[in-house]
């Protein structure tokens, strides 16, 4: 069994923990194939699952209702696109929100990414440039809190 932890965007984060919840085995930013979509859509979908096995426990991040720009519809479109082939595939998945996340990471539910960094360095000694990957991390990390409550 793993812990799989992903970050829905443009550039998806994914990182899978092994069963002690603490042996990073994969971390990834994925980002499709090509520039256009719906095509770079639907090869990041397919790259998020070639990445998947059966019995990982999958926590995935909630949509971001507040944010604003160009990319924010196909934020949502990746995001249904993932767990429609979750779905599809029979793996079920937990929703965490935006601000869970932080409060997780750093106990307080409205830092800023870049604020997360040290928190995540100082409580499981976790590095990353991408903050798609550090926030894919602690989602993986609550997927193993949720199944291994302490």
């Amino acid at each position: 069994m793993r812990y799989v932890g992903i970050d829905p965007s443009t550039m998806t984060g994914f990182v899978a923990l092994g069963s002690d919840g603490v042996e990073v085995q994969r971390t990834k930013e994925l980002t499709g194939n090509g520039k256009e979509d719906p095509k770079r859509m639907v090869f990041l979908v397919d790259e998020v699952m070639e990445h998947l096995r059966q019995n990982d426990r999958v926590c995935i991040e909630g949509f971001s209702y507040g944010s604003q720009g160009k990319f924010v519809g196909q934020q949502y479109g990746i995001g249904w696109l993932i767990r429609t082939a979750l779905f599809r595939r029979g793996l079920k998945y937990v929703e965490v929100s935006p601000g869970q996340l932080k409060k997780f990471a750093s106990g307080k539910g409205n830092d800023s990414k870049d604020n997360l960094i040290i928190p995540i360095y100082k409580s499981w000694g976790f590095q990353h440039s991408s903050d798609n990957v550090r926030d894919a991390f602690v989602l993986a990390k609550i997927s193993y809190h949720l199944q291994n409550p302490a």
